[in-house]
């Protein structure tokens, strides 16, 4: 399966609501710190929306829920990895979808045969507090080198402006938040990231 290059994560389904008919194909929920119900609700919510539109979905960390839903992607942060149960999560035919940050990361990855890989942060982020700096360009290219046809995905501190060099670099992907959620017109921002991912 050929993933879009185009990848915005959203904390809400009201945000697929408003942003799958405009085309977008690949989106994460990422749902943080909320009771269970809601997260199954908003889970099964986009997971709908995804259907409707022939988007794919991908739940962000809570793959017990992402299971019960039937949905068919999971991404997982490094905190994530330590308490998740990787042989269920492959048993249901989630595919996966890990970050990295450093070279442990990326080899501790590999191991568990992700579906994709995600670099970050490519830039100054200023979504969540981080301990590392900007990974720069250069580190594109070589995570590329190093995960060869599994796709990469790039994140932190995107934008519309510095796609291409992302995608240039070697990224598969590139992966955005604040720079649709905190802009003006978020719908002309997607379209905007849309014609230049496509």
């Amino acid at each position: 399966m050929i993933l879009d290059r185009f990848y915005p994560i959203f904390d809400h389904s009201n945000w697929l609501r408003r942003m799958l008919p405009l085309g977008v194909k690949l989106v994460q929920l990422r749902a943080k710190d909320q009771p269970d119900a809601v997260v199954h609700e908003q889970i099964a919510q986009s997971r709908d929306l995804c259907r409707q539109h022939g988007a794919v979905l991908v739940v962000n960390d809570y793959w017990q829920a992402a299971i019960e839903a039937g949905c068919n992607w999971i991404h997982l942060g490094q905190e994530d990895l330590d308490d998740a149960d990787l042989k269920a999560i492959r048993k249901a035919g989630l595919k996966l979808g890990v970050s990295t940050h450093d070279d442990d990361e990326l080899e501790r990855v590999l191991a568990m045969a992700p579906d994709y890989v995600a670099l970050g942060p490519v830039y100054p982020t200023i979504l969540k507090k981080m301990k590392w700096h900007q990974q720069g360009l250069p580190r594109v290219t070589e995570w590329k080198a190093r995960v060869g046809d599994i796709p990469l995905v790039g994140i932190g501190g995107m934008s519309v402006e510095r796609a291409s060099g992302v995608l240039q670099a070697g990224a598969d992907i590139v992966s955005v938040v604040t720079d649709i959620t905190l802009n003006t017109d978020p719908e002309a921002r997607v379209r905007e990231w849309i014609e230049a991912t496509r």
